[in-house]
């Protein structure tokens, strides 16, 4: 039985946060996290109504094995991200291109007023993007509109070298030869899961196996990579009281293609994704990485339902419904 965090738990770092003064009035753990608790901590006698806690306590981590696994040093690009080192290594360098990330107001890896590596956030008040495109759509636009122009500064930094953006800090080096190489090495991969945990696509394995390596022979070398966020949906841009577009959940910032990125918001934001393109896109990048995404899409929710994940119905509905998408891009 997983153990959460309470009230009290969290009034240590809190406190060293905003001073002792302030009061904890409640605690609620907000839901969708896999890899990392998210509490929303009320306060009393505090500049503050409220602040974001973020906990990376074993017991927050719903995949199963945990962060254990090939590149949890962050050389492997594609492993689970997580962890106060790369959240911070991510949210210096947001915030020096002048990218909007909830303003920081304590991080503590010591673990004495804790019993995990937690850092305390603002608590940004106007919600999602995701659910102000269905309540709130003038201010969406806004938002979409300065995502968009973060999204240009962020995918017009580029480096030589492609990884996460804390192992890079640190002078580390990724896994593997290529992006392309490392996306078909990643597919080819959750094919093989995939293909034990659902009979659909392990009797489409043999030509989904071949159209992985069609398009990869395709796909010409590059020198230079973008910094993008890695997994960008509308759920994951929060929104001020004046419109302005906040980047959360960034522990996996890297240097990469960003034709990545570019699938995974087309995937996301839909009709809305005019808004955020960008020209000269690989379209042979596009076209491996669009398959690569779908296939991990399938893999990734129901490597997650092997474990005790709360939502199971949202992740298996996921789950089918890339597998459908897969299936469809075969010729």
């Amino acid at each position: 039985m997983r153990r959460f965090a309470e009230a009290e738990d969290l009034s240590g770092p809190v406190r060293d946060a905003l001073g002792a003064e302030c009061r904890i009035a409640g605690a609620d753990r907000l839901r969708g996290g896999s890899k990392k608790g998210v509490y929303r901590v009320r306060l009393t006698g505090a500049a503050t109504p409220s602040v974001i806690v973020y906990s990376w306590a074993d017991e927050e981590n719903f995949w199963p094995g945990g962060a254990a696994g090939q590149g949890t040093d962050g050389t492997d690009p594609f492993a689970p991200a997580s962890g106060l080192e790369p959240f911070l290594a991510a949210q210096r360098l947001l915030h020096e291109l002048g990218a909007r990330v909830p303003r920081l107001l304590l991080a503590d890896g010591s673990r004495q007023r804790y019993a995990a590596d937690v850092a305390v956030v603002e608590d940004v008040p106007g919600g999602t993007l995701e659910a102000l495109f269905r309540t709130d759509p003038a201010t969406a636009r806004k938002a979409l509109s300065g995502l968009a122009r973060t999204l240009g500064l962020m995918h017009g930094t580029l480096a030589p070298r492609y990884g996460r953006v804390d192992l890079l800090e640190r002078g580390g080096t990724a896994l593997g030869s290529s992006c392309e190489q490392l996306v078909l090495d990643r597919a080819l991969r959750d094919l093989g899961e995939a293909a034990g945990r659902d009979g659909r696509i392990s009797a489409a394995h043999g030509r989904l196996d071949g159209r992985l390596r069609t398009l990869r022979s395709r796909v010409a070398p590059r020198t230079e990579h973008g910094l993008i966020h890695g997994e960008l949906g509308p759920d994951h841009v929060l929104v001020t009281e004046d419109g302005e577009a906040v980047l959360i959940d960034i522990e996996g910032l890297m240097y990469f293609d960003v034709e990545w990125e570019h699938v995974f918001l087309r995937l996301r934001f839909q009709q809305r994704y005019e808004a955020l393109t960008r020209p000269a896109l690989d379209p042979r990048r596009l076209d491996l990485y669009t398959l690569a995404m779908r296939l991990s899409l399938v893999a990734g929710p129901l490597r997650l339902l092997d474990g005790d994940f709360p939502d199971r119905e949202f992740m298996a509905a996921i789950a089918e419904h890339n597998l459908k998408e897969t299936l469809a891009l075969l010729p």
